[in-house]
């Protein structure tokens, strides 16, 4: 359990982090470098093993990979979404396929932050203002229940 509790944020700095600096190509061999192998960089394309249950915004793939394989596997997947709304209908898309919400919050200027879980996969989801790129929808999912966020002094 521990090792997937940090499989997924260590997926999440290395997919999301890395990616716009380095090619599909390169990116790929570092983190197999660094992973031991078992990923599968899409580019531009949801990774054919991506959950089924786990529903996506509509919107263009910036960025989607897997890392890992069998308990330990791990996705990320980056959609472009229209503004930061966008996390309401994530949140209710969830919900709807069976998903509960173990965790959410919502930005002052828009987007949010939630984790969800159905038993069979955990995920986290980041809509945040891109800048020049504009809206993104980050999804983080692993097998299993969403990791808990960890409490801070005073909460």
């Amino acid at each position: 359990m521990k090792r997937r509790l940090l499989a997924l944020p260590l997926a999440a700095v290395l997919l999301v982090a890395a990616a716009p600096a380095l090619t599909a190509c390169s990116f790929q061999s570092v983190v197999k470098d660094v992973s031991g192998g078992n990923v599968d960089v899409g580019g531009t394309s949801i990774p054919t093993d991506f959950p089924k249950d786990v529903p996506l915004a509509s919107g263009d793939v910036v960025f989607a990979a897997g890392l890992g394989s069998g308990d330990d596997k791990v996705w990320n997947v980056t959609v472009k979404v229209p503004d930061g709304e966008a996390y309401s209908s994530i949140e209710k898309q969830l919900t709807d396929a069976g998903f509960s919400g173990d965790f959410g919050a919502r930005g002052a200027n828009g987007g949010g932050t939630g984790t969800f879980s159905n038993g069979s996969y955990g995920v986290l989801v980041v809509v945040t203002d891109a800048g020049s790129n504009g809206w993104v929808a980050n999804y983080s999912v692993s097998k299993g229940k969403a990791p808990s966020p960890t409490p801070t002094a005073g909460s």
